[in-house]
């Protein structure tokens, strides 16, 4: 029996705050009181049999006082009482009373009213009864012609029902349903005749398929999901019947319901590998994502996007596709778009490239004048890194993007600016060709540059990379255009001195409106107030860095001339111009030396800026070989050297990521032909239905862990002692935002104990959603209770509490056994993740709560101690394994996961190997954890806490 087809039972909720009524005063109000009370009594007793009341002298009284009336909420209760009541004696044989309530019922299939007669019939497919259902069986036929749609497809359910039960009863059902079928008109009486003919009679449900498989389109979003799900199945079973079917398929992929489009291209891409199949089904995904609104929606159909791509057949097939895919961008959600762009990229090949890259310079443009929305800037950063990408991948492009790209460098956002010039300095190192070009483009937007950060990184590419005498004097102009005129500190004074007087001239005249709300004159406050805004709207780029006092930008434009200033003087010959050139470059080095250490910076210049430019002063003065060495080829060797190594790591992750893709088949591995395999052994492609059911239901089917030792004894909790009234244990079942807390009691008593209640609180975010029924347990008896509490976020949880009961014919009060409480472990929500190196910095720079753990353990091996955590804590180490390998003493790396709730945890190891203590000595160090939440970096610090220690196996 399969989960769809289970049985599923009806469940009331109880308040259970009032003291159950006596069966006398429900008889006396299902006799004599009015429609309302009857009402009321009728739920009581629904609730009491629910509860195990047997009531057996009520069932006459009913049948007598209350079946005959014809109120529609009686009869929807009556209709839940006769499902839950005990209908037979304890020998099995059924009472004597259901004949008539069998009559009732008879009457009911009769009625004239529509609603009566379907929810009887809905009624009728939950019973389990087959001596019930037969003196029936005519009036449920012929309600098969009833003139409304409500009651016809209800009939039919009740038919199916019965027909799956007790066949005997209605044995020419599927005869009966596909007349039915050909002359019904309403969608959901077809669906259900359908489905019914697909589960009781398949052949029949295929031939009635094949008569109108032309007019499939025209039927109902409904109907046509049940087609769907037949052709899948028959497929399936007998593949030579795909040739018959799988047009209609295609057909289907036009309908006008989302969700059969949905359903036809899973189908179509499980059902058939031929690229035509696999394009038709990817431009319905692509076209899906385009048109559905809900976020989600897109999201889910993309990632069905994405498996089909991870097949290397399909590849091929999908990269056709690209542009189609990039349609998808128009969808202003950054969590799409960033999910369309690795999809793009994982496809682009040397055939679209250059499309694509069309496409994105189009989008990177449109980003530029749009501010209305606050994801715009990580949009931009998005498809910066794109086109980065793209053209390391592609060479030939390089030259069609940096062009582009390089006008971000005057952008607000420095951190697409930032990737903006971090592409840049991999372009220029990696093609020789582009240096001239990125050269220009560089010293025509250098005056626009607003970042200090920006600007030092553009000064060193400009300080590196620039060969030619004509590009050696641009760049000394610029810098010079940049930073105004000099000597900065005589310039700066009188321009104090100077712009003085002019300004209170020209404020003479209107100084009358200069009035505060006292009363009194403001000229001399208006002259201070507008005198820095004028300066700064004049002040050029770096020489207002420098008077805010940044001079790290200045240690770096110090190198920068020295570069230069050292190729000028290999370049050029005569050395007038030589001298003439150094000399300018010391001459504003000096200048930036004497304005830090002069009072006008807002901050004075550090000792090691000051070294720096005195260094480079030191060098220029002297111009030695080995100086001109350092500066003008170990740089380089430095970037050289660094880009090598992180094209090395690109290329070994490309590599394991393929190998995990190349699906390998072994030399004695089996080949299993499909017209060879028999009916019941096609597993080789898995039931999507099946599956999608199962996963609406929560039952997925996880793979079990990798030890098959593991198993659910693990996650059991003991709550109380052996030696306790009532013994309890849990199990702690975690899935996803739910716990489910199944609890077994057992009394060790020789006493009965009456409402015998799990009582549960929980501390942290957790929330209990329904309180557990009590129970009636027999001496030395067992029972089960489940307790359901959701979870908001990723912090230590505990689950505390008592079981209290009554001892059978005892006087005393009520007895309680205290529990132990339960921890909800936190690495059932933690998974491991990556992020960039800015990213993980960035996130640093604002998670404001830190947990800083000292190391404890007796691992004695760094390397080891750092996998050990990682194993613990669910994390993914972001350093890369290069960085960690070799042994030096000391380790430090960054660690990174994401909560299932979308929480952020950061860590940073920095562990040592205390050497002058021998061998044997333990790591020691510390653990630094931020996270945006305090529970978040409490928690793992616990969980690091708990777990430094190797347990010995």
């Amino acid at each position: 029996m399969t989960a769809a087809e289970n049985v599923c039972y009806t469940l009331i909720n109880v308040p259970m705050d009032s003291e159950p009524p006596s069966e006398i005063s429900l008889k006396n109000d299902l006799e004599k009181g009015d429609v309302k009370s009857k009402t009321e009594a009728l739920k009581k007793v629904i609730i009491m049999i629910l509860n195990g009341e047997k009531l057996p002298g009520l069932l006459m009284t009913i049948i007598r006082f209350v079946l005959p009336l014809q109120d529609h909420t009686i009869k929807k209760l009556l209709l839940v009482f006769w499902e839950i009541v005990p209908k037979t004696t304890p020998d099995g044989r059924l009472l004597h009373e259901m004949i008539l309530v069998c009559d009732a019922y008879r009457k009911d299939l009769q009625h004239p009213n529509e609603f009566i007669r379907g929810s009887t019939l809905r009624f009728l497919c939950k019973l389990k009864e087959a001596e019930l259902l037969e003196p029936l069986m005519p009036a449920i036929r012929a309600c098969l012609e009833h003139r409304h749609s409500y009651v016809r497809r209800n009939a039919v359910l009740a038919i199916y029902t019965i027909y799956r039960n007790f066949e005997h009863l209605i044995p020419d059902a599927p005869e009966l349903i596909h007349d039915f079928l050909v002359n019904e008109k309403d969608a959901s009486c077809k669906r259900n005749a359908f489905m019914m003919l697909i589960h009781a009679d398949q052949d029949r449900a295929l031939d009635y398929l094949s008569t109108c498989i032309d007019q499939v389109q025209t039927f109902g979003d409904i109907l046509q999901l049940v087609i769907v799900e037949l052709i899948y199945k028959v497929c399936h079973a007998n593949p030579s019947e795909r040739a018959r079917f799988i047009r209609c398929i295609y057909n289907l992929l036009q309908s006008s319901s989302p969700a059969v489009k949905y359903e036809a291209a899973g189908t179509l891409v499980t059902l058939s590998s031929a690229p035509t199949a696999i394009k038709a089904a990817a431009q319905c995904y692509i076209d899906l994502i385009i048109k559905e609104s809900d976020n989600n929606v897109k999201l889910i159909v993309l990632d069905r996007l994405i498996e089909l791509k991870e097949h290397p057949a399909h590849e091929r097939v999908l990269q056709d596709l690209v542009m189609d895919i990039l349609r998808v961008l128009s969808t202003p959600d950054l969590e799409v778009r960033k999910k369309t762009l690795q999809l793009a990229l994982d496809l682009v090949s040397s055939r679209n490239v250059e499309e694509l890259v069309i496409v994105l310079k189009k989008e990177v443009i449109k980003t530029n004048n749009v501010s209305e929305h606050e994801d715009t800037d990580k949009y931009r950063q998005l498809l910066v890194r794109t086109l980065h990408s793209c053209s390391v991948r592609f060479p030939d492009m390089a030259a069609n993007v940096i062009p582009v790209l390089m006008e971000f460098l005057s952008d607000s956002n420095e951190a697409a600016a930032a990737d903006v010039l971090e592409f840049v300095r991999e372009a220029i190192q990696r093609f020789d060709n582009l240096r001239m070009l990125i050269v220009e483009k560089m010293l025509e937007v250098f005056h626009a540059i607003k970042s200090v950060k920006i600007y030092r990184g553009a000064l060193w590419i400009l300080g590196e990379y620039c060969s030619t005498k004509e590009d050696i004097q641009s760049v000394m102009t610029e810098v010079r255009r940049s930073l105004g005129e000099i000597p900065i500190v005589e310039s700066e004074i009188k321009k104090e001195a100077g712009e003085l007087k002019p300004e209170e001239e020209i404020t003479v005249g209107p100084v009358q409106k200069l009035v505060t709300e006292m009363g009194t004159y403001a000229t001399q406050s208006a002259l201070s107030s507008s005198r820095p805004t004028k300066k700064e709207e004049e002040r050029p780029p770096l020489r207002g860095f420098l008077l805010d006092g940044d001079f790290f930008v200045a240690a770096s434009l110090a190198t920068t001339l020295t570069k230069i200033a050292l190729r000028y003087v290999a370049l050029v010959q005569e050395k007038k111009k030589q001298n003439s050139f150094v000399a300018e470059a010391m001459l504003l080095m000096a200048t930036i030396l004497h304005l830090g250490k002069s009072s006008l910076p807002k901050k004075p210049i550090t000792d090691d800026d000051v070294d720096r430019i005195s260094l480079c002063l030191k060098v220029l003065s002297e111009c030695s070989p080995l100086m001109n060495d350092i500066f003008n080829k170990e740089c380089r060797q430095s970037l050289s050297h660094m880009l090598s190594a992180k094209l090395e790591e690109e290329k070994l992750s490309q590599k394991k990521e393929s190998e995990k893709r190349n699906v390998t088949v072994q030399p004695d591995d089996p080949i299993s032909f499909m017209q060879l395999t028999a009916k019941n052994e096609m597993n080789c492609k898995e039931d999507q239905f099946q599956l999608s059911l199962l996963a609406a239901m929560g039952n997925t089917q996880r793979k079990e862990a990798a030890d098959p030792l593991a198993s659910k004894l693990n996650k059991v909790t003991q709550l109380t002692g052996f030696s306790d009234p009532v013994y309890a244990e849990a199990y702690v079942h975690v899935n996803q935002y739910d716990i489910v807390l199944d609890v077994l009691v057992v009394n060790q008593t020789s006493d009965t104990l009456q409402n015998c209640t799990l009582e549960l609180a929980t501390l942290g975010d957790l929330k209990l959603v329904e309180k557990p029924s009590p129970l009636t347990l027999a001496p030395h008896d067992f029972a089960n209770i489940k307790a359901n509490v959701k979870v908001a976020s990723t912090e230590n949880g505990i689950i505390f509490g008592n079981i209290v009961y009554d001892v059978s014919g005892a006087a005393s009060d009520r007895n309680c056994v205290v529990l132990s409480d339960i921890h909800i472990d936190i690495m059932d929500y933690i998974q491991p993740a990556t992020c960039t190196d800015a990213e993980f910095r960035q996130m640093w720079a604002e998670f404001e709560w830190e947990n800083k753990v000292t190391v404890n353990t007796n691992i004695i091996d760094l390397n080891d101690y750092l996998q050990h955590i990682l194993k613990s804590t669910n994390m993914k180490c972001l350093t890369p394994e290069k960085a960690l390998s070799g042994y030096c003493g000391f380790m430090a790396a960054n660690l990174y996961a994401r909560s299932i709730f979308g929480e952020d945890a950061l860590a940073n190891v920095s562990i040592e190997k205390p050497i002058h203590q021998g061998p044997e000595a333990p790591v020691t160090g510390h653990i630094r954890i931020r996270a945006k939440s305090q529970g978040m970096a409490l928690s793992l610090g616990d969980k690091i806490n708990l777990s430094q220690k190797k347990t010995s196996v």
